[in-house]
C-alpha cells in the first residue's frame, strides 16, 4: 500500500507500515524481554516502518487502533511464553498475523515470574532480563519487519 493510499484511508493521521502487538507477560522475565525487544526494534527501524499497537484496545474495539492496524502492511505478534496471549487477542479481533514470535520457543527462554521476589530482595525490573535475550528477540522482530 502506498503512502498516498494510507493517507486516503486515514485522513490527517500518520500510520506505521508494520504494527507490533506485544504481550508484556504478567510481569515476568519473558514479558519484560518481549517489551524491551519490541521497543528496541521500533527504535532500530524507525516509527514510520513500525509501531507498537495497543493490545488492550483490540478486545474493546477501539476504532482508531483498528483503522491504523488495518492499513499496516504486516502485523507481528510478540509473546514471551507459550500461552501466546498477544497472538490470540489479535486473532480474536479478526486481524491477519504476518508473524508470531514466542520467546520461549524462538530463543529458548524460560518464564520466571518477577513476583517470586516479593517479600525478599527486590531488584530493578531490568535486572530480571538478559541483554543478550533482548538482542536476540529484537533481531527476530526486525527480521520479520524487513521480510
Amino acid at each position: 500500500m502506498s503512502e498516498q493510499e494510507q493517507k486516503e484511508l486515514i485522513p490527517g493521521v500518520n500510520t506505521h507500515e508494520n504494527i507490533i502487538f506485544t504481550c508484556f507477560g504478567g510481569f515476568s522475565n519473558t514479558g519484560v524481554t518481549a517489551a524491551y525487544a519490541s521497543l528496541e526494534a521500533v527504535k532500530e527501524v524507525g516509527l514510520k516502518k513500525a509501531g507498537i499497537g495497543c493490545l488492550a484496545a483490540l478486545p474493546i474495539e477501539v476504532k482508531s487502533v483498528f483503522r491504523k492496524t488495518e492499513v499496516a502492511k504486516k502485523i507481528i505478534t510478540v509473546d514471551g511464553c507459550p500461552q501466546e496471549c498477544s497472538k490470540k487477542i489479535v486473532e480474536n479481533a479478526g486481524l491477519p498475523i504476518f508473524k508470531s514470535i514466542v520467546l520461549a520457543r524462538d530463543i529458548g527462554m524460560t518464564k520466571h515470574p518477577l513476583s517470586r521476589d516479593i517479600g525478599g530482595d527486590l531488584k530493578r525490573v531490568d535486572e530480571y532480563i538478559l541483554p543478550e535475550d533482548v538482542k536476540k528477540a529484537k533481531d527476530i522482530i526486525v527480521q520479520a519487519i524487513n521480510e
